[in-house]
């Protein structure tokens, strides 16, 4: 059995020097086994500060930015989130020791429910998943405060900006597919909505529509 423990305190250290400080942030990724959501050819190295591939063209993100923008959500349990892109179901995991409730679709039906399965593990019942198009958002559920991405888009989905509520923010990573993009706060006010650089990132692509090796499901 694999002793990851040592791996652990020292990622969450490093995230600690990286600038992520927000307390319940790190204790949600300390408590959080990140290996279950990953490859079991990869789980040695579930503490690297690294994105690392997980099928489908897809990665689980590496921790740092999955703290950088858990923390940017300025998240309360009173707040419910929406994310595009659940993937390994990592980032969804964190989120849902910090809010009310999490919201997340996913395209590929291989990816959901390997992450289900770890939802049901950990027994974050708070997490309600769907498949589907991402770009559509969850329009029976909105507006939300928050809205988060992980993937990257040219620019902002108009549908999801219109699933905001005033006063709440996505974040996005923004630009080419093929460049490094920019993760942008999109605040929703009464008259219209602001924008904020945050961070340059690399993360795959946003695409349209569900997977082709994905056929309808119900949603959970």
């Amino acid at each position: 059995m694999l002793d990851l423990e040592p791996a652990r305190i020292k990622l969450i250290m490093e995230l600690r020097r990286q600038g992520v400080s927000n307390r319940a942030v790190l204790t949600a990724i300390e408590r959080t086994p990140r290996e279950i959501f990953m490859p079991e050819a990869l789980r040695e190295r579930s503490y690297e500060n690294i994105a690392l591939p997980i099928g489908r063209g897809q990665t689980i993100s590496q921790p740092y930015i999955v703290g950088f923008m858990s923390q940017e959500l300025k998240l309360n349990k009173r707040i419910v989130v929406l994310e595009i892109g659940t993937g390994s179901g990592y980032q969804a995991a964190v989120l849902a020791q910090l809010c009310r409730r999490v919201y997340t679709i996913e395209r590929h039906r291989s990816l959901l429910q390997k992450a289900e399965t770890c939802f049901e593990e950990l027994g974050l019942h708070t997490i309600s998943t769907r498949l589907g198009d991402g770009y559509k958002g969850w329009p029976e559920q909105a507006p939300f405060q928050r809205i988060l991405v992980t993937a990257a888009a040219s620019e902002p989905p108009p549908l999801l900006l219109e699933q905001l509520a005033v006063g709440g923010f996505m974040l996005i990573p923004v630009g080419p597919t093929w460049d490094t993009q920019n993760i942008v706060r999109i605040t929703r006010s009464e008259s219209g909505y602001d924008s904020q650089e945050l961070l340059p990132v690399r993360f795959v692509p946003m695409v349209h529509g569900i997977a082709v090796d994905s056929p309808p499901a119900p949603q959970r």
